[in-house]
């Protein structure tokens, strides 16, 4: 008989974080399709046990780096929908002041270090990060997530080798969903992701990145062995964007899967598959409330986005490093 790893209360926090990740997003979705929301949206329509199974194992003192599909990730470590919303809207309560938008949300407070536009920045960022918790021996880690595109960036192993050589407490997670905008993975990924990162002698494994229970225990030994400064882990997520890897991608006559690869992998919506292996922890007026209580914190979250104000012109050279001569640098 397997023991379980995980409680019953343990998995309903992981039911609660897939669905106010999959409720955000799919407005986020709506408000773009409708005109509301501009510019480019990355969803993390069916990735969510990825986020929920990783980040619900940190703690307090624990940071993470992120990619232009962030979200669910910041959702997942606590992140408040209403800042998050206000970002996305531009406004001047956005948690980066209506300056970051979708791509660049972040909450430092929260360890939230960042979402990142550029493909595996964030992993370089996330070693460093190691560094400076290995040298306060503070006890805390680095989560570093990236894709199957970001496993084909040299910085990627730059940043992966010198974590091996000085066992620094941080976790790759490749969300491996198979495509790097259009382009499938398998066609320029040679090898595995895992056999890369075993080259560098770090502990690395590949689990189903649709089964939040897997992920979690997967993340549960990476958490472990990096507090005992033990070093690095990579954990390959194999997992799958129900949606285009931009909102409107249609209109830009992007046609790289069919509708029946991607109605095919929608049978293991991790959401489901969670409802269906653990029916007794999820009951059914549970997943109501769940659902319920998601939308409205998703509604409450638009209204006030829209009621902010915009972020008045006299904000525009705030919150910046670089300077023009002869200027203080803020």
């Amino acid at each position: 008989m397997v023991v379980p790893t995980w409680t019953e209360e343990e998995v309903r926090a992981m039911y609660r974080t897939m669905v106010r990740i999959r409720a955000f997003e799919e407005k986020v979705a709506d408000l773009f399709r409708t005109g509301v929301l501009y510019g480019h949206v990355h969803t993390y329509v069916g990735q969510e046990a990825v986020a929920a199974g990783v980040l619900g194992m940190l703690s307090a003192c624990d940071r993470v780096t992120s990619t232009h599909r962030g979200h669910g990730h910041l959702i997942a470590i606590g992140g408040d929908m209403r800042y998050m919303m206000a970002e996305l809207f531009g406004r001047e309560k956005g948690y980066c002041r209506g300056k970051g938008g979708s791509m660049h949300i972040a909450d430092v407070s929260l360890g939230m270090l960042g979402a990142n536009a550029i493909v595996g920045a964030g992993v370089p960022i996330a070693v460093g990060s190691a560094l400076s918790q290995a040298l306060q021996s503070d006890g805390g880690l680095t989560v570093s997530f990236f894709g199957d595109g970001g496993a084909n960036q040299g910085a990627v192993y730059e940043a992966l080798n010198l974590a091996a050589i000085w066992k620094l407490p941080v976790i790759f997670v490749c969300e491996n969903n198979r495509y790097a905008i259009t382009t499938a993975a398998e066609s320029v990924l040679s090898g595995s992701i895992v056999s890369r990162a075993l080259g560098f002698g770090v502990p690395s494994l590949s689990v189903d990145g649709q089964d939040v229970l897997a992920v979690r225990d997967a993340a549960r030994e990476a958490v472990t062995r990096a507090r005992q400064g033990e070093g690095p882990t990579v954990i390959e997520c194999r997992t799958y964007r129900f949606r285009g890897h931009t909102e409107g991608e249609e209109g830009l006559g992007w046609h790289y899967r069919s509708e029946e690869e991607v109605m095919e992998y929608k049978k293991r919506d991790p959401i489901q598959w969670l409802e269906q292996r653990l029916p007794e922890f999820l009951p059914e007026d549970f997943r109501a409330v769940t659902w319920r209580n998601a939308v409205a914190e998703v509604e409450d979250a638009v209204a006030f986005a829209q009621d902010c104000p915009e972020p008045p012109p006299t904000t525009l050279f705030e919150d910046i490093l670089a300077s023009q001569e002869g200027d203080e640098p803020r």
